[in-house]
């Protein structure tokens, strides 16, 4: 599995409160004619704690259906509960995904011993590898690069998508990580950073809307042309601030409607849609990138 490059951290289309199937499978052909080198279905940007457990399988059917061995497939089977990750951990190794991610467990705020227990006790349960994903802003908790380098001595624990934001801790896990343990950046501002100090990719919100210009940031970053990324980088950087003008994914997800690539930009509660005022200028900044 070449894990790197631009992962999508894709969205999950609604309809009138169900999945809306049609628009995930055109978005999944969309991503493979536009580039993009990898899939994560039900991360953050997939609304996954507001998602059953049937729908969740029939979200993993349809991306396996589409994108099997055509990319790398990734599952967010993260939640606060270590027996239910577990279980969904479980499923995603007996339908043949080929990693999962697994955000560090919130609200609970686990010690960093907490989280090395929780990470090892999945890891030795499963066989499927393992992406830890570090997201202080969401979770309350931040896993320290001395613990993620601790969990990297286990067999099928591979990677970690570091979301804190902090260049300093991504050099950190860098130096102290093993040279085959794979940082993907979770933070498009960060992306093109983390590349040269050694990261391998990104699992990127900004690519659900734009993948082929994050795949073409992503592989000129990793091929060290650096004007070329910087230029990229930096052409991109108001879309980046556009997306999370409020909570993730709503502009996003309001963007791709706005593209025609889904039918509704409909999120699920507690999530609401978009305020007018940030509606107007999500349409300013998606016209400036003449996205519709």
């Amino acid at each position: 599995m070449n894990l790197q490059g631009s992962i999508v951290a894709l969205v999950t289309p609604f309809k009138n409160g169900k999945i809306d199937e049609i628009s995930l499978k055109n978005l999944i052909e969309w991503h493979l004619q536009e580039g993009t080198h990898g899939i994560l279905v039900l991360g953050t940007t997939g609304e996954a704690a507001t998602i059953e457990f049937e729908e969740r399988k029939r979200v993993m059917e349809i991306a396996l259906e589409i994108a099997k061995g055509k990319v790398p497939l990734i599952v967010g089977t993260g939640t606060n509960d270590t027996q239910k990750v577990l279980k969904y951990t479980k499923l995603a190794e007996e339908m043949d995904f080929d990693a999962v991610l697994i955000v560090t467990p919130y609200y609970n705020k686990p010690t960093q011993n907490g989280l090395y227990e929780h990470y090892k006790f999945i890891a030795k349960n499963t066989n499927i590898p393992i992406i830890i994903y570090n997201v202080p802003t969401r979770t309350a908790v931040n896993i320290l690069p001395d613990t993620t380098a601790k969990l990297a001595q286990i067999e099928n624990i591979i990677g970690i998508k570091e979301a804190c934001g902090d260049i300093k801790q991504v050099t950190e896990l860098i130096l102290k990580c093993p040279k085959n343990f794979i940082v993907l950046s979770g933070d498009d501002f960060t992306a093109y950073a983390s590349i040269l100090l050694g990261a391998r990719g990104v699992i990127s919100v900004a690519a659900n809307i734009v993948p082929k210009m994050m795949a073409k940031l992503m592989e000129s970053a990793l091929n060290r042309e650096i004007e070329k990324a910087k230029e990229l980088n930096l052409k991109l950087y108001p879309l980046y601030k556009a997306l999370f003008i409020e909570t993730n994914p709503v502009p996003v997800k309001t963007i791709l409607w706005l593209m025609g690539k889904i039918e509704t930009p409909e999120v699920r509660l507690p999530l609401a849609p978009l305020a007018e005022s940030s509606l107007e200028l999500l349409k300013k900044v998606a016209k400036e990138y003449n996205l519709y």
